[in-house]
């Protein structure tokens, strides 16, 4: 750094330290609560199947199955039930496919509120007030989404589950702006983008874990479920109370984390603090020991203590920096960006039926019968856990490996170039199989390559990049609201893509596909708009080592 301001020396050892213990700590405890966010957001696809079969086969399961199938020794018809049909909520419950939609759109909904609530307030109150509280509520809400049942005389069990994931949602948004700017303003310079992938990639292995929790559940139960079919009742909750454990690991050390030297600086005014702070950091950065330690606090009392004249964070202030193209435009690039991409990585993620079915890993295929194609009685055990399974195949295929390439080249390639490839082939993948989806469908081995490719680039591109680039470019007093918002922009994608794109996936692919395909193109236009953040100061990217966002020194 070159001009030395108040604000700039206090955390200048922390820009130039060695990657440490105390940095582990931060990834792994903002990268363990945003393993419990994947797992909770993206398990639903898997648990709401066996919540249909449960609550809802017994009503709309009905006929029976044509004598002499192929394969089967029937001379009479076989009735159907839950027990050997997978129930079609979404064709036969009234308005089911918008339901379906809801219920997996519920928690991007809670999303979108504690992205904005939670970085409005965390640049308000502070980073350290902030944290751990979404984590309690996710606790609380996973604990309620695991016992919901239906009310007697009242609502469902699928209204009561879709009210405890919304406000579920709340807390994992909450998630996004506050552990993104704590590990950044934590962060030294030469890491801070390999420590913001860390913690998003671990967004991967929630997912896989996802899949894995079903397999094993389904296991352990496989003499009970393919007796009993209600059994899938156990399984399902196990699956979404499983989620409770990684935050019940992390909840303890987030709650002691300090306040981040930037904000005691940048937003407080306290240079003497902050510098004292860094001094912790540094020592504690030192011990292996400190990756599990706690923070003791121990303010610093002086009789003639430095503070620094900032500017406030106020909403006649966010107007005036935001008012200036070069600042609006860093938000607007960061807001659309994450938009555009959750419309097709959601819709995409969340409506893995299609897929499945496409890669032999959603039930039997259908058999001919009097001239007829029919789909022939199951084992619900076996076509669960085929679902589970497929889910764990596609996420080891393609999307984990994604994070975790971008975790070792995000600081060799830069930011954008990412973000540009992975745009580009997305959208590449995207028009091949939208142009050649009579053929592809048809061809496993194509299919699943060219989708392997694009989730690869998912993560090795703008999925990650999203997420990092909001917690580097704006100024301190407005860090937690601007990656708030731009996440919040990110939901409203996801959920255009979960509601309004999604029913239609399976019967309009070809339309759908190409629709998303000009979507990731837009992002990967809109990628100019956004600044390349490696190598830089966070101080650099947004001016506040300058004089004018410094301000003066006072003695009190």
């Amino acid at each position: 750094m070159t001009d030395q301001t108040p604000t700039a020396t206090a955390f200048i050892h922390l820009d130039d330290a060695k990657l440490g213990w105390f940095h582990l700590r931060a990834v792994i405890v903002s990268g363990v609560g945003f393993f419990a966010d994947a797992y909770d957001i993206f398990v639903i696809s898997q648990a709401l199947p066996m919540i249909y079969q449960v609550y809802y086969g017994p009503s709309l399961i009905s006929g029976t199955y044509p004598p002499f199938m192929p394969g089967f020794d029937n001379p009479s018809p076989i009735p159907k039930t839950p027990q050997n049909t997978k129930v079609d909520f979404n064709s036969d419950f009234p308005n089911g496919i918008h339901v379906d939609a809801w219920m997996k759109a519920s928690t991007n909904w809670g999303n979108l509120i504690g992205q904005i609530a939670f970085g409005v307030l965390g640049d308000k109150l502070g980073r350290k007030k902030m944290y751990g509280v979404e984590l309690i509520i996710m606790i609380v809400c996973t604990l309620g989404s695991t016992l919901s049942a239906s009310m007697v005389n009242g609502l469902s069990i699928l209204e009561v589950f879709s009210m405890w994931r919304f406000f579920l949602g709340i807390g994992i948004g909450g998630d996004y702006p506050m552990s993104a700017v704590i590990t950044a303003e934590f962060a030294n310079v030469r890491y801070r983008g390999m420590m913001l992938a860390a913690v998003f990639a671990m967004q991967g292995v929630g997912i896989m874990t996802g899949g894995i929790v079903c397999v094993v559940a389904l296991a352990a139960l496989r003499v009970q479920v393919q007796s009993d079919y209600s059994y899938l009742d156990t399984v399902w909750r196990i699956a979404v109370g499983f989620g409770i454990v990684p935050a019940l690991c992390a909840v303890y050390f987030r709650l002691t984390i300090p306040e981040t030297p930037r904000f005691t600086v940048n937003v407080l005014g306290d240079a003497e603090q902050a510098e004292h702070d860094v001094a912790k950091v540094l020592l504690m950065n030192e011990n292996s020991q400190n990756v599990t330690s706690n923070w003791e606090s121990d303010t610093t009392v002086t009789s003639r203590r430095t503070t620094i004249a900032v500017k406030k964070n106020s909403l006649s202030e966010f107007k005036n920096y935001f008012g200036q193209w070069r600042n609006a435009k860093t938000l607007i690039g960061c807001m659309y960006c994450w938009f555009s991409l959750d419309v097709a990585w959601y819709g995409l993620a969340l409506n893995q039926s299609t897929v499945l079915n496409l890669i032999n890993f959603n039930g039997p295929g259908k058999i001919t019968v009097n001239d007829a194609k029919i789909t022939p009685p199951l084992d619900v055990w076996n076509l669960f856990y085929q679902i589970a399974v497929g889910n764990v195949i596609i996420a080891f295929a393609g999307t984990v490996p994604g994070y975790w390439f971008t975790v070792a080249l995000i600081e060799k390639l830069g930011r954008k170039p990412i973000q540009y490839v992975g745009f580009g082939v997305i959208t590449i993948c995207l028009a091949t199989l939208a142009g050649d989806w009579d053929r592809i469908s048809t061809q496993q081995t194509s299919f699943l390559i060219v989708f392997t490719v694009a989730q690869f680039f998912f993560q090795f591109g703008p999925n990650t990049t999203t997420f990092v680039v909001p917690g580097e470019v704006f100024p301190t007093r407005f860090r937690s609201t601007g990656h708030g918002l731009s996440a919040a922009a990110g939901k409203v994608g996801a959920i255009i893509g979960i509601q309004v794109v999604g029913p239609y996936f399976s019967g309009n692919a070809q339309i759908v596909l190409a629709a998303f395909a000009g979507i990731m193109f837009s992002g990967f236009v809109a990628t100019w708009l956004i600044p390349e953040t490696a190598g830089k100061s966070l101080e650099e990217l947004c001016g506040e080592d300058s004089n004018a966002e410094g301000g003066s020194t006072v003695i009190v």
